[in-house]
C-alpha cells in the first residue's frame, strides 16, 4: 500500500514512521528544503506557509507532548524554545531514519479520486517539484499533514475606518520580534496563546501596548505548585474521572477560585463570559505582571480605525496608534483537496472524529491534526496517524455514513455550547481511538499485574508512554519510560549543587533513648502491680502542681 504524506512537520513525521511500522510505504511530499513545518523558524513569512516569531515557547511539557516510543532528551527544560524543538524531530526522523522517505522542495497541487475509486479507494496525485516540473502520482490513501495554520485571518473589512488609518495594520503571522515596536503604541487584537505572547513582548519594547479581547480568558500559567509543569499535575486520568463525575458548575468554580488569588480575573479586566471548562485557557507566565506593571493595558474589542487612532467598543479612543496587529487565527483551507469534502455550512471540512470524509466510499484519506484541546496536540495527532493507518490497511472499519454523520452533528452541536469549534477532549479522544487500534490501557490487568505501574498510569500524568504498554506498536521501553518520567523532569533543574543544612542525629531517635524506652515498657509490662501505684503518685503530683 502506498500512502501519500503531504508535509514533513511534526504530523507528517509521525505518519510516516507509523507507516513504516505497519508495513506501508510511505512517500511524504514537503514544499519547503527541511522538516519541521510550523516549528522551522524563518526570518521572514513566506506565501501559504505557517510561520513562528522568534521567542515563542512551547506551552505544553516535554514529557507530555513527545512522541509515544521516543522521550525527548532528559536534559531538555521542560518548556522549550522552538529551536529545541525543531533538534528533537531531527534526532527522531534521524533515529527511525525518516529522511529517506521525504521528497523535498514538492507541492502538492491536487488530490483528486480516481475514475475508478468506489473499487480502488485510489487518488492520483499532482506535484511540483523544485524545477518547476509538474509530476503526477498514484496512490492507495493520503494522510495530510500540512496543518491549518497557513492562510491568515485579517478581517479588516470588519473594521470601518481601516482603509484611511494611518498606522500599520498586519497579521501575527508577519510577527518575528519587538524590534519594530520599540516606542511606539500599538494594539494587539485578540487573546488566544500567540496574542498573550505577542502583547507581553511588545510591551517590553513599546511605549505602550493594548490589547483587544472580544471576550477575556482565563489565564494559567505554566508552572504547578512547586513550580512542576501544569499540564502533568492537571492532564492526569483521576482528574479527568473528578472532572466528569462532579458538577461542571462545581469543577469550574473550584478551578477558577484556584487562579483568581495569583490574579483576580475581574480586576486585572481579564474575566472572560465563558466558564473555565468552556473553553481553553490562556497559558501565559507574564501577562498579569506587564499589567500590574501598566505596560499593558486591557481593551474591548475594536471597533474601528480613526485617522491616527482606534475605537474600541466601549466607546473609549488610544489616538497615535502606530500599529495594530492582529492575532486573529487561521482559515482552516486545504485548496488542493477536492471540494466535495468541504460540506460544512461555511465549506469547511466535515471530518468524522476530526480525521475521516464521512463522503468517501473508500475510507482512504484521512486529514490530521485539524482540531483544539486542552493539552498537547502531538500524542493526538500521533495516534490519529495510527489509528487512519488500521483503516487504510482494512483492520479498522469505520461506521455507515449516516452514523459517522450523526456524530459529527452532535459533536457540532457540544461544541456550539463550549464556544469552541473542532474541541476534542484530551483523554477521551485519545482513549477511542486507542480502542480502535487496540492500544487502550487495560486497567484492571494493570492493576494486577503491576499495581505500581498501576498507580503511576491512574494517579500520574498521562503522558503517550501509555498507548505503547501493550497491543499493536507495543514498546518495551514504554514502562521504564513511565516510571522514570519525574527524573527527566527534574533533571534540567540539576545545574547546582544546594548546600544542605548540616543535620544534627536527633536527640529523641538516638539508639540509647531508644533502648532506654523499649526497657521501661518492658518493665512496665512484666510489673503492672507496680507501676500503678508509681503513676498514681505521679498524678496525684500534677494535680497539685495545678494551684501554683
Amino acid at each position: 500500500v502506498r500512502v501519500a504524506v503531504v508535509g514533513a512537520g511534526s504530523s507528517g513525521l509521525a505518519c510516516i514512521k507509523i507507516c513504516v511500522d505497519e508495513g506501508l510505504e510511505p512517500v511524504c511530499f514537503e514544499s519547503s528544503d527541511d522538516i519541521g513545518g510550523l516549528w522551522k523558524f524563518k526570518e521572514s513569512p513566506e506565501p501559504e506557509r505557517s510561520s513562528i516569531y522568534r521567542s515563542l515557547v512551547v506551552n505544553t511539557s516535554k514529557e507530555m507532548m513527545c512522541f509515544s516510543d521516543f522521550p525527548m532528551p532528559a536534559d531538555y527544560p521542560n518548556y522549550m524554545h522552538n529551536s529545541l524543538l525543531l533538534q528533537y524531530f531531527r534526532l527522531y526522523a534521524d533515529h527511525f531514519d525518516l529522511l529517506r522517505y521525504i521528497h523535498f522542495q514538492t507541492t502538492v497541487r491536487s488530490v483528486a479520486q480516481r475514475p475508478d475509486f468506489s473499487l480502488s479507494g485510489q487518488w492520483d496525485i499532482v506535484t511540483i517539484n523544485g524545477d518547476g516540473e509538474e509530476e503526477r502520482h498514484v496512490f492507495d490513501a493520503v494522510l495530510v499533514c500540512s496543518g491549518h495554520y497557513t492562510h491568515p485571518a485579517l478581517p479588516l473589512s470588519d473594521f470601518p475606518g481601516y482603509e484611511t488609518f494611518s498606522g500599520r495594520c498586519f497579521h501575527s503571522c508577519e510577527y518575528k520580534d519587538a524590534d519594530a515596536c520599540r516606542g511606539k503604541r500599538v494594539v494587539v487584537v485578540g487573546i488566544g496563546n500567540s496574542g498573550g505572547d505577542i502583547a507581553v513582548e511588545i510591551s517590553r519594547s513599546a511605549e505602550m501596548t493594548f490589547l483587544s479581547t472580544r471576550q477575556g480568558a482565563w489565564v494559567m500559567g505554566r508552572m504547578a505548585t512547586n513550580g512542576l509543569p501544569m499540564d502533568m499535575t492537571a492532564i492526569t486520568r483521576f482528574n479527568n474521572i473528578l472532572i466528569r463525575l462532579l458538577p461542571n458548575t462545581l469543577v469550574n468554580w473550584a478551578v477558577e477560585r484556584a487562579l483568581n488569588p495569583k490574579c483576580d480575573h475581574k480586576l486585572y479586566g481579564l474575566k472572560p463570559r465563558h466558564r473555565l471548562l468552556d473553553k481553553k485557557p490562556l497559558i501565559n507566565d507574564d501577562l498579569p505582571s506587564r499589567i500590574l506593571q501598566g505596560a499593558l493595558v486591557m481593551k474591548p474589542n475594536l471597533k474601528g480605525f480613526k485617522d491616527s487612532g482606534v475605537e474600541f467598543e466601549d466607546g473609549t479612543v488610544e489616538e497615535n496608534i502606530d500599529a495594530v496587529v492582529f492575532c486573529t487565527g487561521y482559515n482552516g483551507n486545504f485548496p488542493f483537496l477536492p471540494p466535495a469534502l468541504s460540506e460544512g455550512p461555511h465549506k469547511e471540512l466535515t471530518l468524522y472524529k476530526t480525521l475521516f470524509p464521512p463522503c468517501l466510499s473508500q475510507p482512504t484519506l484521512a486529514v490530521m491534526g485539524l482540531f483544539q484541546t486542552k493539552g498537547p496536540i502531538m500524542p493526538i495527532v500521533e495516534m490519529q496517524a495510527r489509528w487512519a493507518v488500521k483503516v487504510f490497511a482494512g483492520l479498522s472499519r469505520l461506521p455507515c455514513k449516516e452514523k459517522m454523520l450523526e456524530v459529527i452533528e452532535s459533536e457540532r452541536k457540544r461544541n456550539m455550547k463550549r464556544y469552541a469549534a473542532l474541541q476534542v477532549d484530551f483523554i477521551p479522544y485519545l482513549d477511542f481511538m486507542a480502542e480502535q487500534v487496540g492500544v487502550r490501557p487495560n486497567f484492571l490487568r494493570l492493576l494486577l499485574r503491576d499495581p505500581v505501574l498501576w498507580v503511576r498510569v491512574f494517579f500520574g500524568p498521562c503522558t503517550p508512554y501509555q498507548y505503547r504498554l501493550s497491543g499493536p506498536g507495543q514498546w518495551a521501553g514504554a514502562r521504564q519510560a513511565i516510571l522514570t518520567q519525574w527524573e527527566r523532569v527534574v533533571q534540567p533543574f540539576r545545574t547546582r549543587v544546594v548546600p544542605e543544612p548540616e543535620s544534627k542525629p536527633s536527640v529523641l531517635f538516638s539508639p540509647w533513648l531508644l533502648t532506654f524506652g523499649a526497657a521501661v515498657t518492658i518493665a512496665a509490662l512484666l510489673s503492672k502491680n507496680e507501676i500503678f501505684p508509681v503513676l498514681q503518685g505521679a498524678a496525684q503530683i500534677l494535680e497539685g502542681a495545678r494551684f501554683f
